[in-house]
């Protein structure tokens, strides 16, 4: 009996639901961080502590949230879209498929160091606040390097490799493999210091992507016809 029919479809069922889960996690991480906390106006280094600290509980299970978890939801989702597209363009979904692994694995560690270090920093605080501060500044430049704070280029180039493997196989509407290109152009582009910005639009787009593509995995539509 034949059951890799079945097993495919499982796996793109499950490639669906962690392309929901990650356009969810987009939409709750920059309301929070941007509308309720309001991180990025915190230039100082002291404030920005003090709201790692103020708000521990919640910072912590947000990266666990849009960090750990979608980390290993992207790589469920990447190794799905490898499944479905691979036959008919095997070459770039396997370079597309190691950039996400290792993006996925990046953030994972962006999000673990994060939480451990804002632990660290919440207990140092209580006996030397001056520190803590110091503390906090070291462990935040390592996470934010780690989740690519600086330009999406792992994710760019993921995007743009699906985009271009899934037009080429006849997967998923014509739209979503543009918007996948174009999305992932922007992520490259954000590498470069001035259009740091551009991150921004990477972030919107691929939650918009991640969408469609979740839509699609879930009912199994994603042969193009």
């Amino acid at each position: 009996m034949n059951t890799r029919p079945d097993t495919n479809r499982r796996l793109e069922k499950l490639g669906g639901l962690a392309a929901i889960y990650g356009a969810l996690v987009y939409l709750l991480t920059m309301t929070v961080f941007l509308l309720v906390l309001d991180y990025p106006s915190l230039t100082n280094p002291a404030d920005r502590a003090a709201m790692i600290i103020n708000h521990q509980g919640l910072v912590i299970i947000l990266h666990w949230l849009s960090y750990i978890l979608f980390g290993l939801a992207l790589t469920v989702l990447s190794f799905a879209l490898f499944k479905t597209i691979h036959l008919k363009d095997a070459s770039g979904m396997i370079f597309a498929t190691i950039f996400a692994v290792i993006w996925a694995t990046l953030l994972i560690a962006s999000g673990l160091i994060f939480n451990h270090g804002a632990a660290a920093v919440a207990a140092l605080h209580i006996a030397d606040p001056e520190q803590a501060v110091l503390l906090w500044q070291g462990i935040e430049v390592i996470s934010s390097a780690l989740s690519f704070a600086d330009g999406e280029l792992l994710g760019g180039l993921w995007m743009v490799l699906v985009g271009v493997s899934a037009g080429k196989s006849g997967h998923f509407h014509k739209f979503l493999n543009l918007l996948a290109v174009g999305v992932g152009f922007l992520g490259i582009l954000s590498i470069v210091p001035f259009l740091n910005i551009l991150s921004a639009l990477f972030g919107l787009g691929q939650l918009i992507w991640f969408i469609g593509i979740g839509i699609s995995l879930l009912k199994g539509t994603a042969k193009a016809h």
